[in-house]
């Protein structure tokens, strides 16, 4: 099978803890994948709430050294441009696309968004769950928006061809993004509100919001979005939040984003290894290949792929 997953915490988790992307440990081990190819994976660093400043860089550093010595020891190419990752689609193998998972890393200063850029970072989740120098994450209570510095990040972000990502946004800080915004963006690990009433879900409106603008949005696989009864979550809690965001017309906005090693999980899954088991499953209940190919792979990677040629386009 394919899979191209938007979302997992797998670098922050082997630099943290001293593994790396065979670690047996963790739900993702390059090990267990062997059934997936081509394979593309969004490689977050989670800037956890409570590092701010040069504390976020450093930990932003550390994780970056600790990719490029796993790209070496696992043969992996990390995708910068659409053309790898249309190699990849096309010629198969493993590739890793690097993201940020909180805004905090750029201290506040505009310049570090240029230094993403020349890491490599294709995406950029502009607040965890707190509060950070750009605006209000989901767990803030009586959450605002955007504060007068995130207005110009996202500004900037765009010129630079990293894609603004919501998922932990509160809603305030959601609806200012989709209006300030000039290109598509992103929800790359978030379910549905309508299955599970969970804070970190999208209602309709945002997610209809995101198709309307050519954005993307990718399934988490975390057990307390995916059912009321977090401990009762099972794979087919995955297809129940499919269907409801293809119900609104998301055939071309769905695909993975499953946060393996940033959530539990359900207990018929064991990470990547279930992924193929996943696949059938859709399968059984009457999804095309087609429909699969395109929330499995092709969305995201063309999401991706046309992100880039835009922003070259519109001379950014």
């Amino acid at each position: 099978m394919r899979l191209f997953d938007l979302h997992c915490d797998t670098l922050y988790r082997a630099y943290t803890e001293n593994g790396s992307f065979n670690d047996e440990r963790f739900h993702i081990s390059y090990s267990r994948a062997a059934e997936i190819d081509p394979y593309i994976q969004c490689m977050a660093v989670w800037i956890p709430d409570e590092y701010r400043g040069e504390a976020a860089k450093n930990l932003f550093k550390g994780c970056l050294e600790k990719l490029n010595e796993e790209l070496k020891r696992n043969s992996l190419t990390q995708c910068r441009t659409p053309e790898d990752i249309k190699a990849l689609a096309e010629n198969g193998g493993r590739g890793v696309i690097l993201t940020v998972e909180g805004g905090a890393v750029l201290a506040g200063e505009l310049e570090n968004i240029g230094r993403l850029k020349e890491a490599g970072v294709r995406m950029l989740t502009l607040t965890w769950n707190g509060r950070n120098e750009l605006g209000d994450g989901v767990g803030v209570e009586n959450a605002g928006g955007l504060t007068d510095f995130g207005r110009a990040a996202v500004k900037e972000l765009e010129k630079n061809d990293i894609v603004i990502d919501i998922s932990h946004a509160s809603e305030k800080l959601f609806y200012e993004v989709a209006g300030l915004a000039e290109r598509p963006f992103a929800a790359s690990h978030s379910d549905a509100k309508s299955i599970t009433p969970h804070r970190r879900n999208l209602t309709d409106k945002q997610f209809c919001i995101i198709r309307q603008k050519g954005g993307i949005v990718g399934l988490n696989f975390c057990r307390d979005f995916l059912n009321k009864h977090a401990t009762n979550a099972k794979m087919c809690d995955i297809i129940r939040n499919a269907e409801h965001f293809l119900s609104l017309g998301g055939e071309k906005t769905l695909a993975i984003g499953g946060d393996f090693d940033g959530a539990d999980i359900p207990a018929d899954m064991d990470g990547i290894g279930s992924m193929p088991e996943l696949y059938e499953m859709f399968l059984h209940h009457n999804y095309s290949e087609e429909l699969l190919r395109d929330i499995f792979f092709n969305n995201a990677s063309e999401f991706f792929s046309r992100y880039a040629r835009q922003g070259r386009l519109s001379g950014n």
